[in-house]
């Protein structure tokens, strides 16, 4: 099978380009490297193209004969969305549209999509399940609500079969230290403690200390970036075998607080580092935990690396190493 992956170029995109092609899948990663890297595409063929772009995105299917596809090509900085909405609106759905409208043409009828836990807002209880009620709070999260609502209408009137899976906190890197994470600007909670640990950040802010959890700081759910590319490839095998369109959370079903995550770092890189405090952010829940309960029932999927101090040590073992 040939697997068209947009936005291949990524984070989790080029995890989940090195899993398909280990399992012996043919892939074809399009990219504009707005955020992406070139030098994660090791495995499979690369096409630097634009969805904005509809000629773009027609000449990949003419030269491929794509039997699916994976969609994580959005941009997806949250306080940048609340600046720059109609930047996110284009780029996220439009160009969503655009792409639909090219497998439509070509009959590709699959497609598994990056969907998050921004579409829930904040929760009304924890663990969030698929059955919690979607109040984005932000135009990054109502992006990818608008999308999901999207494939729904495409499945009834076309025939679209698609998964969504909708991530807590990635985090990791790849066990054989290839590829890892890189953002610019760098927003993630890991990355950042690790350029503290390496000494090239001053310190580590924590915002807010008065949450009303264990240690006064927020509490995520971090996910392995190799577990989210298990989870794709059996995605995709359950669109393979017949099964039916669906949403999916994944999680660890288990949280770990801003301090816990420092105190992982110290304890794997063997560094001291400043660590300062500064008030809340507007819009931050204490508590953002998912239940995977039905991933693991309907996808026969489970977290393989759920320890916060593993996901840690793979992800300094990439950063030692990161060539991009």
């Amino acid at each position: 099978m040939a697997i068209l992956i947009c936005g291949g170029a990524g984070y989790i995109g080029s995890h989940v380009n090195k899993l398909l092609n280990r399992k012996g899948y043919e892939t074809i990663v399009l990219d504009n490297l707005v955020h992406g890297h070139r030098e994660a595409v090791k495995w499979g063929a690369f096409v630097k193209r634009d969805l904005s772009r509809e000629e773009d995105i027609e000449s990949v299917f003419q030269a491929y004969k794509i039997d699916a596809v994976f969609h994580f090509a959005a941009f997806a900085y949250v306080g940048e969305s609340v600046e720059f909405p109609e930047k996110y609106y284009f780029n996220n759905v439009v160009n969503t549209l655009n792409l639909l409208k090219v497998m439509r043409r070509y009959g590709c009828g699959k497609i598994i999509f990056s969907s998050t836990c921004a579409t829930y807002g904040e929760p009304d209880s924890v663990p969030i399940t698929e059955e919690q009620k979607q109040n984005p709070i932000n135009p990054y999260g109502m992006t990818k609500l608008m999308v999901e609502k999207i494939f729904r209408d495409y499945g009834k009137a076309y025939g679209l079969h698609y998964v969504v899976l909708r991530y807590f906190n990635a985090a990791g890197a790849d066990i054989e230290g290839e590829i890892g994470e890189s953002h610019r600007p760098e927003t993630h909670l890991i990355p950042l403690v690790l350029d503290a640990a390496a000494g090239k950040r001053e310190d580590v802010k924590v915002f807010g200390a008065d949450y009303d959890t264990p240690d006064g700081s927020c509490v995520r759910d971090y996910i392995h970036v190799l577990d989210l590319a298990e989870a794709h490839v059996l995605a995709l095998r359950y669109l393979e075998q017949g099964g039916r369109s669906d949403f999916f959370n994944l999680g660890n079903e288990r949280g770990t607080s801003v301090l816990e995550v420092i105190q992982a770092v110290k304890k794997v890189t063997g560094k001291d580092f400043t660590v300062t405090y500064a008030d809340r952010r507007p819009g931050d829940p204490a508590i953002l935990v998912g239940s995977s309960k039905k991933a693991e029932r309907v996808l026969g999927w489970k977290a393989n690396y759920p320890d916060i101090e593993e996901i840690v040590a793979h992800a300094w073992k990439w950063y030692g190493r990161a060539t991009y």
